[in-house]
């Protein structure tokens, strides 16, 4: 299984990245990463990671691995958790980057739970509706998805596991008839397949 953990900063990320895109493509990701560090600044994830690596390493995904150059797929990518995760809002987004990559975000956004309802029910019930996103919405979502599976293991083990039922349920289904990203998730599951 290939791994996409190299990019851990911006200074780090960006000559890479401009070998390998046009001028101006870099130049927009440069704003979105510019636009995500000030919402998400010093947040956490759950292993403790800064916030950026996650985004940064969706971004490699794309770009590394599937060979993505649009850029407001590769902005969306970078913005992903800024509306679920921060008080930016979609008419920020929208401001700052433009319809595609607002409605982009949109779909990957999880929205919150209603009242009374279970939040895990509400997760799936987000993932299933992710059949019907656009194929530049799934792509940024199995990015995202790539850049947490592929370092699952730092989780607890019932958490890898529910993490790894999730995945194979709802985001492998998204790979289908989608070349590099049915390739690399089934690589992942074979490799996790303890887990099963």
């Amino acid at each position: 299984m290939e791994l996409f953990t190299n990019w851990h900063t911006w200074p780090q990320t960006e000559p890479e990245l401009r070998r390998l895109l046009p001028a101006s493509a870099c130049d927009a990701v440069a704003r979105a990463v510019e636009f995500a560090i000030c919402y998400h600044g010093d947040q956490r994830r759950p292993t403790g990671t800064p916030y950026l690596e996650h985004l940064l390493e969706a971004l490699e995904v794309l770009v590394r691995g599937a060979g993505v150059t649009d850029p407001d797929v590769l902005c969306a990518a970078v913005l992903h958790d800024v509306v679920e995760d921060t008080p930016c809002t979609l008419d920020d987004v929208r401001l700052g980057f433009g319809d595609r990559v607002a409605d982009l975000v949109g779909w990957v956004t999880k929205p919150e739970p209603e009242d009374g309802t279970d939040r895990k029910a509400a997760k799936e019930a987000y993932l299933k509706g992710l059949q019907n996103a656009p194929d530049d919405a799934i792509a940024v979502k199995l990015a995202d998805r790539a850049s947490n599976v592929q370092t699952l293991r730092n989780l607890s083990l019932p958490r890898q596991r529910e993490y790894y039922e999730q995945t194979v349920a709802y985001i492998m289904p998204l790979t289908e008839s989608r070349g590099w990203w049915a390739a690399w998730y089934a690589s992942w599951q074979r490799e996790h397949r303890d887990l099963a």
